[in-house]
């Protein structure tokens, strides 16, 4: 009984996480519209706020990535990871879609920069290239994490 309860806590506090993540997110789109629409006479502050709107985008649909994750994992499934083969998929949707959202993250500050000061460029590149090494790291992982697994079939 004690085991139910906490479980439906648990369940329930993913579902309040899960809303939160989603109007954040719809929050961002929303106020990135709203300055694009109120700086549109401006030209300069339109194509930052436009620039703006792209990052916020981009973070709100990695909410929204992460807020399916949790609906589909610990909502609906119902179940913990019980093979290596369902922690490697897992830990790669994760992983991607953090890759995504950092170098779409970097494209735009590549273009602020590009507008305004060059000299603010090492920012996008430490961006990209930490996603670059993610991108490598998760790469290890499946190679290493799949040798394992079948390892694991075989023996």
């Amino acid at each position: 009984m004690l085991k139910k309860l906490f479980s439906g806590i648990g369940n329930l506090l993913y579902l309040v996480a899960i809303l939160l993540l989603f109007s954040i997110a719809l929050i961002l789109m929303l106020h990135s519209v709203w300055q694009i629409i109120i700086d549109f006479s401006s030209t300069e502050l339109f194509i930052q706020n436009m620039l703006q709107a792209i990052g916020a985008t981009i973070v709100a649909i990695a909410l929204i990535d992460v807020a399916k994750y949790l609906v589909e994992e610990e909502l609906f499934r119902k179940r913990e990871l019980r093979s290596p083969e369902e922690a490697r998929k897992t830990l790669t949707k994760i992983i991607t879609i953090l890759i995504i959202a950092i170098g779409l993250e970097g494209l735009v500050y590549i273009f602020k920069a590009g507008m305004t000061d060059l000299s603010q460029l090492i920012y996008p590149a430490l961006l990209f290239i930490s996603a670059t090494f993610a991108l490598i790291a998760l790469g290890l992982y499946q190679k290493l994490s799949v040798n394992t697994e079948s390892k694991t079939n075989d023996g």
